[in-house]
């Protein structure tokens, strides 16, 4: 497959191109599709709503966060700046915020209300752009601004380094002795470049399946 042909941006379709690539090319991914089936194609929306289910899943669970987000939509509706502002600090702590990802989400749910940080504007940035815009904000470090460009933007490439489940996966896909730290699992993960973004998802879905923790899309 020449350059210009390999997709940035996953689709249903592209992301089985990808599955189905990645499968060809690495036996251990070819076994966790086999064994557990396609992994879901999780997404978040773009836009503030991302960043704010981006935040949640800091060192917490997937079905954590997606449970205060649930619950947030509930309170507010519409996730935007002007419904989260609104809201009192007692009343997201009730939804299921610490004080400091409430803080966080403010601190960026103003600055994209006044328009001093363009979320739309990332749509249109390459990866290295997005990371680097991302990680000027308040409460969003590295690994936030891969799991927005992998779940939000829905990037093909994407990888989120240091990601404690995905380490844990490929130790136990691989047979390791130990779990593999970020700089190790990151060159690993080189080798399923163009799809890093893909093979995440297919890890994820060993290390939930593998603890009886089916998560859908």
């Amino acid at each position: 497959m020449s350059d210009s042909s390999i997709p940035t941006i996953l689709t249903e379709e592209t992301y089985q191109q990808g599955i189905t690539e990645l499968s060809a090319k690495d036996t251990n991914l070819a076994d966790v599709v086999l064994k557990w089936g396609n992994p879901p194609f999780w997404t978040h929306p773009p836009g503030f709503p991302g960043i704010v289910i981006a935040i949640l899943a800091q060192q917490v669970s997937l079905e954590s966060a997606q449970a205060t987000f649930t619950k947030l939509e509930k309170a507010i509706g519409t996730i935007n700046p002007e419904g989260f502002l609104a809201l009192e600090n007692e009343a997201l702590r009730t939804i299921g915020f610490s004080r400091q990802k409430a803080s966080y989400v403010r601190g960026i749910a103003f600055e994209a209300l006044t328009g001093a940080f363009d979320l739309a504007g990332l749509n249109s940035m390459d990866n290295d752009a997005v990371r680097n815009s991302l990680v000027e904000l308040r409460g969003i470090g590295p690994w936030t601004a891969d799991a927005y460009l992998l779940f939000s933007l829905r990037r093909a490439d994407a990888w989120p380094s240091g990601d404690l489940a995905l380490e844990k996966a490929i130790q136990e896909l691989r047979g390791l002795a130990a779990k593999p730290c970020s700089e190790e699992a990151n060159a690993i993960a080189a080798y399923w470049k163009p799809w890093r973004a893909v093979a995440a998802r297919i890890l994820w879905h060993h290390y939930l399946c593998d603890r009886g923790r089916h998560v859908s899309a």
